[in-house]
């Protein structure tokens, strides 16, 4: 089982029949949910995004907008995304043994962080690609581990970590009250309206000073990512590919176990919409914003039972509904890029409409479901005409160092 063929003396991608069907529309529902997390974080600064009631015209209805966004998908689609990432490191490495796939991985890793590297400096600070490529070299050292190593391991810095992030929170809720005010700005969840009106000024200005200020943003952003999320990210990694080794995530498993896992996940989406409830009743209290136990511990479970739901729909006979979410997984880098530039073009002064700090929830609901139908309806349209998306394409030519063919009626 594997994401590269091999011929004599030559790697290749796997060719499209070979491919692992419960991967892609997982993944496919992964790309089109991250988007739903990362919406706000192109519209408004940070602030606002750890307070959502900062933004203008917030009412009920942009309450309920964000606890759909913050119950249902926050956390949920990125841990779905690195677990899933997880599974690639060894389906394009192979065991630890074979040297060529390795350095093919070598190779595809560090392309990735390229591209990490141009879109978070150039297009948005929020770039996960580059995160991915730095946990990847980890992962290049544990891919040949068993199934149960790999979840345990995976588990127990998980929640080791969890642990620590919680704690943390909590040892800050006994600081004086000046001293945890002073926290909240640090962590920017607490904005003056001239701090606010600063920040969007920041974003609304030129192409040039957009441009420099969204560099100063990633740049600041970079050193955190790589102390605090690489950790995590890789126990995230770990548990995924433990997952598809014991056959989980390949969709191998008996079909009740998938089943305990949609119920597992309906009941940890029940304690989590408790959770965001509270918190949005508070006024998003700084130390019960940061802390949700729940959520902090509980997501991954609901991220497996989003998958489990998606291979009982494959194994039992509904593939058919599935297949335009099929084709957005087979082409995630492409879409995942493709809404950044969507994004940014809405949001941006100077190289885009300029609506930074203008749109909020639910109305951000809308946008979002008009990029979800795109990008379900241009994906199928390009795989069937070609055999990868563009990005991929790219990124695999450079990874195996050739062009490869593209069009679906093209020599391999």
């Amino acid at each position: 089982m594997s994401d590269v063929q091999t011929t004599p003396g030559l790697l290749s991608p796997v060719a499209r029949a070979d491919r692992i069907l419960s991967l892609d529309v997982v993944r496919g529902l992964a790309v089109l949910g991250i988007l739903a997390v990362n919406a706000m974080t192109f519209f408004w600064p940070h602030g606002v995004n750890a307070n959502p009631s900062l933004q203008l015209g917030w009412d009920a209805d942009a309450a309920f907008g964000w606890l759909i966004h913050d119950v249902f998908f926050r956390d949920k689609m990125r841990t779905l995304f690195s677990m899933l990432f997880g599974v690639s490191i060894f389906l394009v490495g192979g065991e630890r043994s074979d040297r060529a796939r390795g350095g093919l991985l070598r190779s595809r890793l560090f392309w990735l962080g390229v591209f990490g590297v141009v879109h978070g400096a150039a297009f948005w600070f929020g770039d996960i690609l580059l995160l991915y490529a730095l946990t990847g070299f980890l992962m290049l050292l544990v891919r040949s581990w068993s199934a149960r190593t790999l979840l345990s391991v995976g588990t127990i810095l998980y929640l080791v970590l969890s642990g620590l992030y919680v704690a943390m929170i909590f040892g800050m809720s006994q600081m004086p009250a000046d001293q945890l005010q002073e926290a909240a700005r640090e962590q920017g969840a607490a904005l003056t309206p001239e701090q606010l009106s600063a920040a969007i000024n920041a974003m609304t200005g030129d192409a040039w000073s957009v441009t420099m200020h969204q560099f100063q943003t990633w740049a600041s952003v970079v050193p955190f990512v790589a102390v605090a999320m690489i950790p995590v990210t890789a126990s995230l990694m770990m548990i995924g590919l433990g997952l598809f080794k014991d056959g989980f995530l390949a969709g191998r498993a008996p079909a009740w176990s998938y089943l305990i896992s949609a119920a597992v996940a309906a009941g940890c989406l029940y304690l989590i919409w408790g959770e965001s409830t509270a918190i949005e009743a508070s006024g998003f209290d700084f130390i019960q914003a940061a802390m949700r136990p729940y959520a902090t511990f509980l997501v991954p479970l609901v991220s497996l039972g989003y998958a489990s739901v998606l291979i009982l729909m494959v194994r039992f006979g509904l593939k058919i509904l599935l297949l335009p979410l099929i084709s957005v997984g087979r082409m995630a880098f492409t879409n995942y890029l493709t809404q950044t530039l969507i994004m940014t073009t809405l949001a941006y002064g100077g190289r885009g409409l300029g609506w930074y700090g203008q749109i909020g929830w639910p109305d951000m609901w809308g946008i979002i479901i008009v990029v979800w139908i795109l990008q379900l309806v241009w994906s199928p349209m390009w795989l069937t005409f070609f055999r990868m998306g563009p990005i991929e394409w790219i990124w695999r030519s450079l990874t195996y160092g050739r062009r490869l063919p593209l069009r679906r009626d093209a020599a391999a």
